[in-house]
Parts: C-alpha cells; structure tokens; sequence
C-alpha cells in the first residue's frame, strides 16, 4: 500500500489521537479543523484502561497522571436517599487491566494531545478548515478545506456527531435521544462534606440520574445530570437555566440537592446518536468515533471508543499486503461490532439507571447480590479489550 498523506478532518479527542498514531507508525498526517482554535467544551471525562493503554503507549501517561485522578470506586447510590446501593472496586483497575481508570477534564486531555501533536513534525495542523466538496481522483482523494484545495492518499473523519465527512458518505443525521446533559464543575471546596473526593458517584433516580466525580487532581468536582426531555436546543451546547436543574432535583438527597445548588455555570447538551450500522467507509474515506457510532454516556465510552478506533485503524494501514481500501474496509468490519455492541450496553444501562420507583428495588437488591467485584467482572470486556494483532 502506497500511502504518503492522510488527512483527518476534525482536530478533537479523536482526530489528534488518529494523528499522533498515524504519525508514529510513519504516516504523514494533516489534520483540518473548522473551528478557529482549539478547545474542549464540556467538564469531565472517564478515560477506562481500554483506552488509557493506548495512551500509555503514546508515551503520555505521565502527562495523564500530572492532572487525572484515579478513582477508587465506581459507587451507585439512590437519589432520594442518598443510600449506597453498590460499589465497583477500581483501585486495583491497572493490575487487572494493564492501566489505570483515570479521571480528568477534557480540555486537560486536549492540551496533552495538543502539545505531543505539535512536537511532532510528521503532524501538521489547520485551522478554521472545515473540510467540504470531497471527490476522488486518480491519485487518491481532493478536497476543500475552508477556501483552499487540498490532496490526501487517505482521508479520515473524526469530525463529531455533526460530520460532514458522514454527511458525504451518505449517513444520516445524529438522532436526538430525548435525554439532556446537564454539566458544570464546582471548585471541591465548595462541595458538600458527603460527596466522595475519591471515587465516581452515580445517584440513580425516576428518569434521571447524577454523575460526580474529581478532576484536576482533585482541585474541582465535575457534576453531569442526565434528565430525559424533549428539548434539543439551537446549536450543540448552550447555557443552562441554574434554576430549572435545581428544582428538577429538589427534594433529593441532603448533599445531592445541595451540590446541584453549588452548581453556576451549567450547560445543557442534547445527547444525540449515530446508529453504528449507518455507513463508515467508502474507498479511501472512513469514519471514527462519534462520526460512526455517537452513543449515550451511560458507560463512559464515548471517548475511549474513539481512541481504541483510531488504534484499530492504524494497525490496519500499517498492513503492507492491504491496499488502502481494503484496509479501512477491514478496520471498518473488527470495529463495528465491539462498538454496537458498547453502544447497546449503554442504552440497557440507561434504563437500569432510570427506573421507576416501583422497579428500583429490585433494582438495588440485584445489584447488591451480585457484589462489587461480580458486577465490575461484567465490564471485562470492555476494560480489558485488547488489540487482535
């Protein structure tokens, strides 16, 4: 396979990653970006082992560490209560995994990749370059990115829910889910004694949960609300009306109410998904990421099963028996059904999540049947997900 380009559209979590492995395995990579610079919206995010290790073999882990928080639990509590219904152990994850669970706020984790990217000189960046106007050519692929016209052997789209490159590939749009994100972070201090600086909370409650956890080294507490509506919003985060969340969750639990209260600067995300059956390559295109598969958040996996993307699709081009075409054709056929089938595990855990009062109970009393390390050995397969080759 003769390959000296490849162009990423999309300059987020998981085109840098795709760029820095691309790049390590030899190629020569561009990424194009729309927006004028690059940031993280949004507040915390769960990096499990599946992914950690591959950012490990990056060589940044230490950076990892430098800002993450390794918890020491996965804890379910009731949101009227307030009562621990379970915990998953998670502070030996790197022994039984081969690398840590790491918490950590999302624009850390872009300036991590950000700084390696631009270390490295087989890596170029472009910004405000949205990628448009795609066509095939007889050396490869020609496209727009912003007003100018660029060439690439290979071009891969890690431009988000909203992708243009899926749009191109004939994909349909991301489906609202009818669930909303409410996220903010609160300096730890101003956290109620009760809340847990050592572990990830999730309060489970009537069509909605919390999720609470630490970020920057445990300086912030990052707090995500998941609340089923019907609202999808003008654009894909706006601000959030403080008010409205905190009376959505009065009447919970003492310190659950009182930490919603502490909460200011919310934003409200319309949670949207792409149906991972829906088109990921043709020829010399291919999808990764939410670009393929945007699913609900409810096991964490969003960003971890980017990452492990773009690791598969490396593995793939670095064939040296696979034209290029056939090589994205075999990513595209070992990575669709791990990521359908992650995508399905959360949708069941968001209506495990979201019970009635009624089926609650006997919600509880499963979980606390089975135990923390039986039911964190159901998660195996996600965590522990290796490379085939």
């Amino acid at each position: 396979m003769s390959v000296s380009t490849i162009a990423v559209a999309g300059g987020g979590i998981a085109g840098l990653t795709a760029a820095l492995l691309l790049s390590r395995a030899g190629f020569r990579v561009e990424v194009f970006e729309r927006a004028d610079r690059l940031s993280e919206v949004g507040a915390g995010l769960q990096i499990s082992p599946n992914a950690g290790r591959i950012l490990d073999n990056l060589g940044l882990g230490p950076a990892l560490d430098a800002v993450a928080t390794r918890p020491e639990a996965i804890e379910m509590r009731g949101v009227q209560s307030g009562r621990a219904i379970i915990a998953l152990p998670l502070a030996r994850a790197a022994i039984r995994y081969g690398a840590p669970y790491r918490l950590l706020h999302r624009a850390d984790l872009l300036d991590i990749l950000l700084s390696a990217v631009a270390a490295d000189p087989q890596i170029a960046v472009h910004l405000g370059s949205p990628v448009s106007n795609i066509s095939e050519t007889a050396a490869g692929l020609r496209f727009a990115a912003g007003d100018i016209s660029r060439d690439a052997d290979i071009l891969i789209g890690a431009d988000g829910v909203r992708s243009s490159v899926r749009a191109h590939l004939r994909g349909g749009p991301a489906e609202p889910t009818g669930r909303t994100a409410w996220r903010t972070t609160i300096p730890t201090a101003a956290a109620p004694d009760g809340i847990a600086r050592d572990r990830v909370t999730v309060f489970l409650g009537d069509r909605s949960h919390v999720v609470v956890y630490p970020i920057r080294s445990g300086r912030e507490i990052n707090v995500v609300a998941i609340v089923e509506e019907a609202w999808q919003g003008e654009g894909w985060s706006e601000p959030g009306d403080a008010a409205f969340i905190r009376q959505r969750f009065c009447g919970t639990a003492d310190d659950l109410e009182d930490l919603i209260a502490a909460g200011s600067d919310w934003t409200r995300w319309c949670l949207c998904g792409v149906d991972a059956n829906g088109p990921w390559q043709n020829g010399r295109i291919a999808l990764i990421g939410d670009a393929c598969h945007a699913m609900l958040p409810f096991l964490a996996q969003g960003a971890a099963m980017a990452i492990e993307d773009a690791a598969v699709l490396t593995r793939m081009l670095l064939r040296p028996d696979l034209p290029a075409e056939i090589a994205l054709a075999r990513y595209v056929a070992e990575r669709r059904p791990r990521a359908a089938r992650v995508a399905q595990a959360a949708r069941q855990s968001g209506a495990i999540y979201h019970m009635s009062p009624l089926a609650a109970p006997f919600r509880d009393a499963t979980m606390k049947a089975l135990g923390g390390d039986r039911l964190l050995a159901r998660y195996d397969w996600i965590y522990g997900w290796r490379q085939n080759g």
